[in-house]
């Protein structure tokens, strides 16, 4: 649906499928419910997310037209993508291969580009379009600062780079607008703000002037401006209400460096303010065990006392350390609902969501957001709820936050 001028949906990853006739009758079993809830009386966007499979699957001309029927059939538009997991992403074990593969190889920059050219053809007209993807690359699968690490991040880089001159090219052509949105996340490459600019000034955009001089003849400020368009940032809240991010800093300094935010991802973590009573701080951490399943990585990031950030791999790891008596808080990344702040003993990270948008109210940041709860199969029992009324809370919810 549309508000002001900020386009607000979730993202399909919630729902499972990655041939796309199964991913399709997903979504014609849950959508027409979702905007009948939500936006009965306008289009609905959709946040859609496509395997490699069912992007392969929809590249045929009839099953790309049978979409497009049923999209405008039922009132609904598609206007942003999320190209971050590659494949299988509810069946079996995802952890540190929702990475894979990474944007060294050139299956992640094929895959990235026909996702683009399926949003192009499925984007109406003047409609802007984007889409989310790794951070890279995992940053534990190669040794961190080595040469082997630069070699990798350089490759990434070129290849960011070609997808940027690629979607140029798709504008000049198309007069489609559509940008690449890089997602920093805890473990990634790329996992926090600060990385992330580094990466974007030091490494990218010098790339883009030097790449863009000798191919093309362009001076540096036009091979900035075309960076500057076509590769954007991801802002999943969840992401960096997990790395304790500033949220005011780290918009300005977006803005200062002319970074676009493409798309906030609007999603909570959990969090826990770890009691000082050894009793209460271990019946914390056991409410914490009814979260830890075995699908996806579960990221913990700790403050102590003097405010140090302490980083584990996963849930299991930090439940495991039985030396984190200068702990204060624990923050751990599952994508739970954004319409609760508590759970019990556990807190989430809502504040952050709120935080985000009145910064979002005051000055508006991107025409795109997407909410991002995909874990609700593997949210413990007594929080489950039939998905269609899970969705559409979550949608609500944030649409009467952004009002107010």
């Amino acid at each position: 649906m549309k508000l002001a001028n900020s386009h607000i949906s979730y993202c399909s990853n919630i729902h499972p499928g990655e041939a796309w006739p199964d991913h399709f009758q997903e979504l014609k079993k849950h959508l027409p419910k979702i905007k009948a809830a939500v936006s009965p009386d306008q289009n609905f966007g959709l946040g859609l997310r496509l395997s490699a499979q069912a992007a392969e699957d929809l590249k045929d001309p009839q099953k790309l037209l049978e979409f497009k029927i049923w999209l405008k059939d039922n009132g609904i538009y598609v206007f942003t993508m999320n190209g971050f997991p590659y494949g299988d992403f509810h069946i079996k074990e995802v952890k540190d291969q929702v990475h894979a593969p990474d944007w060294t190889s050139a299956e992640r920059f094929q895959y990235t580009k026909t996702l683009f050219d399926l949003l192009n053809e499925l984007l109406e007209n003047g409609q802007e379009g984007g889409i989310s993807t790794s951070p890279l690359s995992y940053r534990f699968w190669f040794e961190d600062k080595s040469q082997a690490w630069k070699s990798k991040r350089d490759l990434c880089t070129k290849n960011i780079l070609l997808i940027a001159e690629y979607l140029f090219q798709k504008e000049v052509s198309t007069g489609k607008y559509m940008h690449l949105d890089i997602e920093p996340e805890p473990d990634g490459m790329l996992e926090d703000s600060q990385e992330f600019i580094e990466w974007y000034s030091e490494e990218l955009i010098p790339m883009a002037i030097s790449y863009f001089q000798e191919k093309e003849k362009l001076d540096a400020d036009q091979a900035k401006a075309i960076i500057n368009r076509y590769i954007c940032l991801c802002y999943d809240v969840c992401h960096f209400a997990l790395e304790y991010e500033d949220h005011e800093k780290c918009m300005a300094k977006l803005e200062e460096l002319k970074i676009k935010i493409g798309k906030f991802q609007v999603s909570s973590a959990l969090k826990v303010k770890l009691s000082e009573d050894s009793e209460t701080r271990e019946n914390q951490k056991n409410k914490l065990k009814e979260f830890n399943e075995p699908i996806y990585l579960h990221q913990v990031i700790a403050k102590d006392s003097t405010g140090n950030l302490i980083k584990y791999k996963d849930l299991p790891d930090a439940l495991n350390d039985s030396n984190d008596s200068t702990h204060v808080e624990w923050r751990s990344h599952f994508h739970v609902p954004i319409f609760l702040e508590s759970y019990g003993k556990l807190d989430s990270t809502q504040e952050d969501i709120l935080k985000v948008v009145r910064l979002h109210n005051e000055k508006q940041r991107t025409n795109h957001i997407e909410v991002e709860t995909y874990t609700w199969g593997v949210l413990p029992k007594t929080l489950q709820v039939p998905i269609e009324e899970s969705i559409s809370r979550e949608i609500n919810w944030l649409v009467e936050k952004i009002k107010s």
